[in-house]
């Protein structure tokens, strides 16, 4: 029951560590995705294995947490000093917010669309090359079946090429390279 409910704050920490640069610009880093990824695993690993953690290693993760946790408060709150005063009112202000869930929304709007746009795409190449027949009219032909075709029942066959030698070492390649430029001097 714990390790479900950390893992899930968890998850919600480490989708919003993932969304910071796109809601809040002034607190985020370069490297906040790559740590919001690690939280979002974090949380992945305690909510599917919550049943194996019992006894002492759930009370591990509990103190792991709390450490994640209080490291995190401490970095917010040097992000947050680090912020000028206007940049703090402007943060708090109930119109930024709006102003940024909107264009996440926009955003996410129109990343859907391009994935849709995208599977359509792929969906109607794959009806069209799936299908049974093919849109040029063309046969494929063997050339086996080609060469039969076409010669007269009453002429003999060409003859047979040598089947490839198998080789198993160096000497013997370097044997079949003299006897081939012998026979072609």
């Amino acid at each position: 029951m714990v390790a479900s409910l950390s893992g899930t704050l968890a998850l919600v920490v480490g989708l919003a560590v993932l969304l910071l640069p796109l809601m809040a610009s002034e607190l985020s880093r370069p490297r906040d995705a790559l740590w919001g990824a690690v939280v979002l695993l974090l949380g992945l690993t305690l909510v599917t294995s919550a049943d194996r953690l019992t006894g002492s290693p759930m009370l591990a993760v509990l103190c792991g947490g709390l450490l994640i946790g209080r490291l995190g408060l401490e970095v917010v709150q040097l992000r947050w000093r680090a912020l000028t005063p206007e940049e703090q009112q402007r943060l708090l202000s109930l119109e930024r917010w709006q102003t940024s869930l909107s264009e996440l929304l926009a955003s996410a709007a129109r990343g859907i669309a391009v994935v849709s746009a995208a599977a359509g795409t792929v969906l109607a190449a794959l009806q069209r090359g799936g299908g049974g027949k093919s849109s040029s009219g063309k046969r494929w032909v063997r050339a086996d079946d080609v060469k039969a075709s076409e010669e007269p029942a009453n002429q003999p066959s060409e003859p047979t090429p040598e089947p490839t030698p198998v080789v198993h070492s160096f000497a013997e390649i370097d044997q079949l390279l003299q006897s081939a430029v012998s026979q072609a001097g």
